[in-house]
C-alpha cells in the first residue's frame, strides 16, 4: 500500500504536483472548487487531510497566510508542512509565526510550471529546511531528485533575491511585452522568437499569480525600478545619437 500525502489546493501547479506525487504516494487533497479530473487525486473533505502526516500547501500566495492560521488553529497530530510559493521570506515567516513547535517545516520553490514541465528537462526545485523535526526534508530531496528534479538549496533571503531578478522580472517583461502588442510575424528571428516566448510561458498564469509575485517578494520592486532606469539610459542614448 502506498504512503500517503496530503495536497491543500488543486490550481494549475496543485494539479502538476499530485500528478508527481501520484506516482509514488495516494494523495489525498482538499480544494474549494475541486476539478473533477484530476487523475490518481482522492478528493477528501478538511478534516481528513489534517490526518495526514506531510501536508503540501499549494494555495495562492496571498491565501496563504489565511490557510496557515487555519492550520494552526485545526491540527492536532505531529505534521510536517511543506509549502511551494514562488517567494519564500514571506511564506516562512507566515509558518514560524504561526505553526507551532510541533509542526515540521520545510521550504520548497518548483521552478517549473503545467506549461515548463513538459518539456522535462532542466526541471528544478528550490528546498530549504525552516525547522525538519521529523526528518523528512531529506526524504523529500531524494526523492524529488529521483524525478530528474535538480534541488537548489538556499535561503529565502537568498532565493528571493535571486527570484527577483529572474522569476520576477521575466514575468514583469512578458506582461509588458504582451500589453505591447508584441507577436509573432512571418519574418522573426531567433532571438525574436525567444522573446516571443517569454510572452506565452508567462502569460499563461493568472494575472493573480502576477501580481503575488510582484507584491510578496521583497525584492521585485528595486528590480523593476533598476530595468526603467536602464531603459531611460538607453532611450537617452539612442536620442543622443550616441
Amino acid at each position: 500500500m502506498k504512503e500517503s500525502v496530503g495536497i491543500i489546493g488543486l490550481g494549475r501547479f496543485g494539479r502538476v504536483l499530485a500528478n508527481i506525487l501520484s506516482d509514488d504516494f495516494h494523495v489525498q487533497a482538499v480544494d474549494p472548487n475541486p476539478q473533477s479530473d484530476v487523475f490518481g487525486v482522492e478528493l477528501v473533505d478538511w478534516n481528513t487531510i489534517l490526518n495526514e502526516q506531510t501536508i503540501f500547501v499549494a494555495v495562492p500566495i496571498h491565501s496563504f497566510k489565511a490557510v496557515i492560521r487555519q492550520l494552526a488553529s485545526d491540527l492536532s497530530q505531529d505534521v510536517t508542512i511543506i509549502d511551494v510559493c514562488s517567494v519564500k521570506v514571506y511564506p516562512v515567516t507566515v509558518m514560524k509565526e504561526h505553526l507551532s513547535s510541533r509542526v515540521g517545516i520545510i521550504a520548497t520553490h518548483p521552478l517549473f510550471g503545467p506549461d515548463s514541465i513538459k518539456s522535462q528537462e532542466g526541471l528544478k526545485i528550490m528546498m530549504h529546511d525552516v525547522r525538519d523535526i521529523y526528518n523528512q526534508y531529506i526524504q523529500w530531496k531524494e526523492y524529488f531528485q529521483s524525478k530528474a528534479i535538480q534541488v537548489a538549496e538556499m535561503t529565502p533571503e537568498q532565493h528571493d533575491r535571486t527570484a527577483a531578478k529572474t522569476q520576477g522580472i521575466t514575468h514583469f517583461i512578458g506582461r509588458v511585452l504582451r500589453d505591447a502588442g508584441i507577436n509573432s510575424t512571418d519574418i522573426d528571428t531567433l532571438g525574436f522568437h525567444d522573446l516571443v516566448q517569454v510572452i506565452d510561458q508567462t502569460c499563461n498564469d493568472s494575472w493573480e499569480l502576477f501580481m503575488d509575485l510582484q507584491n510578496y517578494n521583497p525584492y521585485t520592486l528595486s528590480v523593476i525600478q533598476q530595468l526603467e532606469t536602464s531603459i531611460n539610459v538607453i532611450r537617452s542614448k539612442i536620442l543622443k545619437g550616441a
